[in-house]
C-alpha cells in the first residue's frame, strides 16, 4: 500500500499545492481541513479515492489524533491573520502545532512538516510571530526531528498579497499601503511546496529554513511592479504607522463589540506591527539553496494571474494589438 500524508490545511492556498505534488508523487493524501464539503476540489489530483478530504479540528485532541492515525508524514499548514472566535493566535498557530507534534510523535509518524513564517518569535511584540514563534519551540519539544519552514511573503494564483491590490487597484486611482520602505522576498507558493515535499519524503534535513524568492524588494516597488503588469497608473500612498495604528485599533474595536459579526479583513493593530518590519532571509539562514531550489522569479509567474485587472481584462492584449494596425 502506497504511504499516507496527512496535511492539516490542506485545502488553503499552500496546503493545495502540496496536496497536488504529494498526490502526482504516488501517496495517499489525507486533507484534514475544518470543513471537508468545502474542499472537495483537491479529490481530482489524484486518482480516485487517492486524495480525501477529512474533517479535523486542530484544537481538538481527538480530532486531531483521528487524522493522524496511520499516517505516515504530516504537514501542518494551518495559519490565521487575525483572530476569530476561539481560532485565536495562541489556540492555532501556538497551541494548534504543538498538539499536532505531540499526538505525532505518540502515534509514531516518521515525518513532521511544519509551515510557519519569517518573522517567527517568541519574543515579539505581534501576537501573529510570537504564536508562530511558540508554535515552532512546542513542535521541537515534541519532534526534534521536524523541517520546520518559514516562507516570506508567497505569492501564486489565488495569493491574498498581489490580488489584494491589484483589486483595489482596479478600482481606485489611489493605492494606500502600510510601511512602504519595507522590505520583503516575496516567494512562490509552489516553490513552498516543492520544500515541504523534500521534506516528507525524507531529502531535507531537520531544521528551520528560511524561504525566499530571487528579488528583494520594498513594498512600494512591488507595487509598482504589480501595477506594470495589470497596465494601470496609480498613486501609490503610504499611509503613516500612527494613522494605521489608529486605523487598525479601530477596526479591531469594531470587530470585539460585534462579537466578531463583522470581522476586520482589512488591517488590524498586529498587522501594522509585522509591516514595521523587513520580512527576508536572515543571515546565516537555511534556505532553499540548502534544499537545492532555485526559487522563482516574480515577473515569471505575476502576468499568469493579474491579468485579469487589466483594463478589458483578457482582451487587453488584443486591444492593444489592435490599435497598431492600419486603416484601410
Amino acid at each position: 500500500m502506497s504511504r499516507l500524508v496527512t496535511i492539516i490545511g490542506g485545502s488553503g492556498f499552500v496546503g493545495r499545492y502540496i496536496a497536488r505534488r504529494m498526490a502526482k508523487a504516488g501517496w495517499r493524501v489525507r486533507v484534514a481541513v475544518r470543513r471537508p464539503n468545502e474542499a472537495l476540489f483537491v479529490k481530482p489530483y489524484g486518482v480516485p479515492g487517492q486524495v480525501e478530504p477529512v474533517q479535523c479540528n486542530i484544537r481538538d485532541d481527538a480530532s486531531v489524533r483521528a487524522v493522524l492515525s496511520g499516517a505516515d508524514a504530516v504537514v501542518n499548514c494551518v495559519g490565521i491573520l487575525n483572530r476569530s472566535g476561539k481560532n485565536t493566535f495562541d489556540a492555532v498557530q501556538a497551541e494548534g502545532a504543538g498538539r499536532v507534534a505531540r499526538i505525532a510523535a505518540e502515534l509514531g509518524v516518521a515525518q513532521l512538516v511544519q509551515i510557519s513564517a519569517i518573522g517567527a518569535a517568541k519574543e515579539s511584540d505581534s501576537d501573529y510571530a510570537r504564536s508562530k514563534g511558540e508554535g515552532e519551540a512546542a513542535v521541537l519539544a515534541a519532534f526534534p526531528s521536524a523541517v520546520i519552514l518559514r516562507p516570506s511573503v508567497i505569492f501564486g494564483i489565488k495569493d491574498g498579497f498581489f490580488n489584494r491590490f491589484a483589486g483595489m487597484a482596479a478600482l481606485s486611482p489611489i493605492l494606500p499601503v502600510v510601511g512602504a520602505e519595507t522590505r520583503f522576498q516575496p516567494v512562490y507558493v509552489d516553490d513552498v511546496a516543492r520544500a515541504a515535499v523534500l521534506a516528507v519524503t525524507g531529502q531535507a534535513a531537520p531544521g528551520i529554513y528560511e524561504l525566499g524568492g530571487p528579488e528583494v524588494a520594498t513594498f512600494r516597488a512591488l507595487m509598482a511592479k504589480m501595477l506594470l503588469v495589470i497596465k494601470r497608473r496609480r498613486i501609490v500612498i503610504n499611509i503613516p504607522f500612527f494613522v494605521a495604528r489608529l486605523m487598525g485599533g479601530v477596526l479591531d474595536l469594531v470587530q470585539t463589540l460585534t462579537l466578531g459579526l463583522v470581522e476586520n479583513k482589512m488591517l488590524t493593530r498586529d498587522q501594522v506591527r509585522n509591516l514595521g518590519r523587513d520580512n527576508v532571509v536572515s543571515a546565516g539562514a537555511k534556505t532553499f539553496a540548502d534544499l537545492g531550489i532555485e526559487p522563482t522569479s516574480i515577473d515569471s509567474v505575476l502576468p499568469d494571474y493579474l491579468w485579469r485587472y487589466r483594463p478589458s481584462g483578457q482582451y487587453f492584449a488584443i486591444k492593444e494589438s489592435a490599435k497598431n494596425l492600419k486603416k484601410v
